[in-house]
């Protein structure tokens, strides 16, 4: 009998074998992956939620299911780091919305918005600041159109046509402050068509370096010639438009490649940032010189603020920003002040200083000198603006990890030292203040009990997993006072304070087996009041078994691992082929290293092609198995990275083993992106594993050279530790079956095609067993249907036949 089964599991795998070597010669068709997998991976998208500005309504936004391949085929341009979609003047293979619905949060009423199409994509959203309004722009075959919807009619109705610039991001208007008005970037009226592309070359296309360091990292969709440098200008220009409600609309300023707008608190100003020539081959638009100007609300310029050069030359290391003037906005608590940031330092993290930065003001009307305010010892973060007596500074600096928030007084160069914190340290973090919409409509701190408190929330992070809380804040000494902590066996979130005086929060509540939804707390009284309904989107896995698991490394830092069972398994059915799915993290700290992530009482969304799905195929999934890479003191993570990949997965197959649901000999790795790197070094540096499937990786560090991930050196200054990382130098030990998938057309920084195709290549001439599978018109993520169900068709036919079946 066990002479007979091993021969069947031979022919198995001999005639999988054959269709592998037959389809490496010819296309292959789309497949389909089980039904049971792909129900769910076809599930219906839980619908999203916005909350208005005063916190009495909330909009539901429906969302579709996955586009077709038919959506991704059409004409894309790749410029200057970002992807467009020509015949609509905006962004290509954009997600979208497809209908919204007005909810009263006090009374749990919900209506559908009406007067929208039949097919409608709606791109973005943004509230009015009085919460009367919602506009939103609307994508047509023809162009993008911007609409607006009456709250209390909840109908909505077309401001414009097809006009709407959104190549530089979705974000294409704006409302003024008084919510009767919107500012928009349109297509600029009257132009000559696109320019095309020269037939003969007018000479070779040229770039020169003279002595100047310009180190700068691996990125995708650059700008390589002169017609690039054309048609990226011609598809990103755009006009600011002001338009009201009763469609009167007034030209702002003159058309250019404005790349952020934003109006002052008072409405009688816009911020305005230009991108403008000489381009780069190098670096991404947002790299590009740009003009940064004050206009009023006529577009008349009132003040140019900065003209930042190109930036190819940003000293090296995650702390490193470019020279001059960065990070423009206006102050949200008073009417018309600018306020940006400067480097003291060069932008060089290299160079020893004191002070690194130091932020500047600039209030209307804009004739004097900019005023100096004050500095910070690390790299700015951001400022939260409460009004004219505190505000909330923060500064970080990568390299340790530390992040230090302070109080100070605007228009004061001195600040006080609120928060001295470690970003890896996850379970002292204090949370974040909580902020509130002013009348304008901006973001400000909120304070309560007349203005002797601030509020802080946080995911509260604990060696149970993450239980989020509210906590007040006494500003006078720092008292802090814990109003409310989220309760097992559940995992609710603030989402907004509504009333800090009557303790009225709204929260987004759900556990292992309840969808996440949204709700009104009482603090006070304790009083739940359910707002949303959301279903249930695969109720055939409500039984699903999810825990997590806690055991340690041999050199002591604590993991863990969500493991998932198939419905119904008993332990006494015998262990199972397992899927571990981990993605590695650096850490400077081994006890931060150890610290619980996640909650063990949250809802699992199944993502369309989480390794999850592998329940409903009778493997136990290890999900988010905790792959810490530490480097303490002077030493980088990355200098022991393989040591620590393999001893991290020891740890994981030997605490499965022991608790029975883990059959030893048949254990599959995967990852996608860094993951996916992942799964290849472990395949060359150990034999635990049976096979490993790897979608979307970088295997060779040497066509990364300024760094990557989390790695601050470069190449040349760390060879040893690029050629011992990168699995390309080690395809001749890459003995067990290793799937690669990989988009044809990955944007992702550093994981270009040509990365799988050449791991591919290495692991074929030494006769390994590999199979490359590469999606058309895909990126980094999968998007199209096709796609992503004929990935879990590769996976699971990989699985079943290296893993399941071996004996």
């Amino acid at each position: 009998m066990k002479s007979k089964g091993i021969k069947r599991i031979l022919l198995f795998i001999l005639a999988f074998a054959g269709s592998i070597s037959a389809m490496g010669q010819k296309d292959l068709v789309y497949q389909r992956p089980p039904e049971n997998m792909a129900r769910i991976a076809e599930a219906p998208p839980t619908p999203g939620v916005s909350v208005s500005p005063t916190g009495t309504l909330m909009v539901v936004m429906e969302r579709p299911g996955m586009p077709s391949i038919r959506d991704l085929a059409s004409e894309e341009l790749r410029l200057g780091g970002i992807r467009i979609d020509p015949a609509v003047f905006g962004p290509s293979r954009t997600g979208y919305l497809t209908g919204l619905k007005v909810v009263d949060v006090n009374r749990s009423q919900e209506r559908q918005i009406t007067g929208l199409p039949d097919d409608a994509r709606i791109l973005d959203i943004a509230w009015s600041p009085d919460g009367r309004r919602l506009a939103f722009s609307l994508l047509k075959e023809e162009g993008i159109e911007l609409w607006v919807a009456d709250m209390e009619t909840a109908a909505a109705r077309a401001l414009t046509g097809p006009e709407l610039n959104a190549t530089l991001g979705r974000n294409a208007f704006i409302w003024m402050p008084g919510g009767k008005e919107i500012v928009f970037k349109a297509v600029p009226t009257g132009r000559q068509k696109p320019p095309e592309k020269p037939k003969i070359p007018s000479g070779p296309v040229v770039q020169e370096n003279i002595g100047k360091k310009a180190a700068v990292r691996t990125y995708q969709d650059m700008l390589s010639d002169p017609y690039d440098e054309d048609i990226f200008e011609y598809y990103t220009t755009s006009q600011l438009v002001r338009i009201d409600m009763q469609k009167n609309r007034t030209l702002l300023g003159d058309p250019g490649i404005i790349s952020g707008i934003e109006v002052s608190p008072d409405g009688n100003y816009l911020l305005v940032e230009e991108v403008h020539r000489p381009f780069s081959y190098l670096v991404p638009y947002y790299s590009f010189p740009q003009r940064v100007e004050i206009w009023n609300s006529q577009g008349d310029l009132v003040r140019q603020v900065a003209d930042i050069p190109l930036a190819e030359d940003v000293p090296q290391g995650f702390d490193a920003v470019r020279k001059g003037p960065r990070s423009f906005a206006w102050r949200s608590d008073v009417p018309a002040t600018l306020y940006w940031v400067e480097a003291l330092d060069e932008g060089d993290p290299s160079i020893e200083a004191e002070y690194r930065d130091r932020l500047y003001m600039l209030p209307a009307p804009f004739t004097g000198d900019p005023v100096p305010g004050i500095r910070f010892g690390m790299r700015y973060r951001g400022i939260t603006w409460g009004n004219e007596e505190l505000a909330v500074a923060t500064e970080y600096w990568r390299k340790t990890r530390q992040m230090k928030v302070y109080f100070f007084t605007p228009g004061d160069t001195e600040k006080t030292l609120v928060f001295d914190l470690n970003t890896e340290d996850r379970y002292n973090d204090p949370g974040s203040f909580e902020t509130t919409y002013n009348k304008s409509g901006k973001r400000v701190l909120l304070f309560g009990g007349n203005g002797k408190f601030l509020y802080l929330t946080g995911r509260g992070a604990s060696e149970e997993g993450d239980r989020p809380f509210i906590d007040r804040y006494r500003i006078r000494n720092g008292e802090i006072k814990r109003l409310w902590r989220s309760d097992p066996p559940w995992y609710e979130t603030p989402v907004t304070l509504l009333n800090v005086q009557k303790g009225i929060v709204l929260t987004n509540r759900q556990s292992q087996t309840e969808v996440p939804n949204y709700y009104l707390r009482n603090l006070n009284n304790g009083q739940l009041t359910q707002i949303t309904s959301f279903p249930h989107p695969y109720p055939e896995l409500k039984e699903m078994h999810k825990e997590m698991v806690f055991y340690e490394r041999e050199d002591g830092v604590q993991l863990s691992f969500e493991l998932y069972l198939p419905p119904g398994y008993k332990k006494e059915e015998g262990p199972l082929p397992t899927f571990l799915w981990a993605y590695p993290r650096e850490y400077k700290s081994a006890d931060a290293a150890g610290q619980v992530s996640g909650s063990p009482y949250t809802f699992t969304r199944i993502g369309n092609t989480s390794p999850i799905l592998w329940v409903t195929q009778g493997y136990a999934v290890l999900n988010n198995a905790a792959f810490p890479i530490v480097g303490e003191g002077e030493q980088e993570p990355n200098d022991t990275f393989v040591e620590q990949l393999v001893a991290n997965t020891k740890a994981a197959i030997e605490k499965a083993v022991e608790m029975g649901v883990t059959d030893r000999q048949r254990v599959a790795v995967g990852g996608h992106s860094y993951g996916a790197f992942m799964t290849a070094n472990l395949l060359a540096h150990s034999d635990l594993f049976a096979a490993g499937i790897a979608r979307s990786g970088a295997y060779n560090r040497t066509l990364t050279p300024f760094g990557f991930q989390a790695e601050p050196r470069t190449y040349w200054q760390a060879p040893h530790v690029y050629n011992q990382m990168s699995p390309f130098m080690h395809a001749d030990k890459i003995n067990e079956p290793l799937l690669l998938i990989h988009g044809m057309a990955d944007n992702n920084s550093g994981t270009f095609p040509i990365q799988s195709e050449r791991l591919y290549a290495a692991i074929k001439g030494h006769g390994g067993i590999v199979r490359l599978v590469m999606l058309p018109l895909e990126s980094h993520g999968y998007a199209a249907r096709e796609s992503v169900l004929h990935t879990l068709w590769e996976m699971n036919e990989w699985l079943e036949t290296y893993v399941k079946e071996k004996k």
